[in-house]
């Protein structure tokens, strides 16, 4: 039997025509959780590259910053739970 993921918040998944930039401190907490090369390219385990592609241009309201950030931030945060149908699963625990 699956147990319930515990969250605070559920968050729509938004899409932009172009991708949203990262500041240097998020660039670095992604190459530190092995996300990102030196180079600044993506690389995920078990994600395609079409896929990062389209996950660039995704974004949510994050409940926990205030503002917009990118869905791949998202991904990587540790209040992220789960994403399914266009919504994401957060915990809410502050940062």
């Amino acid at each position: 039997m699956m147990e319930e993921l515990e969250f605070k918040y559920e968050v729509t998944v938004q899409k932009r025509e172009k991708a949203m930039r990262f500041d240097a401190a998020t660039k670095q907490a992604l190459r530190d959780a092995g996300m990102m090369n030196e180079k600044n390219k993506f690389k995920i385990n078990g994600i395609s590259p079409k896929m990062l592609r389209t996950m660039k241009q995704e974004y949510v309201e994050c409940p926990v910053i205030g503002h917009d950030v990118q869905f791949v931030q998202c991904f990587a945060c540790p209040n992220f739970q789960s994403r399914a149908n266009g919504v994401v699963l957060c915990r809410g625990d502050s940062l």
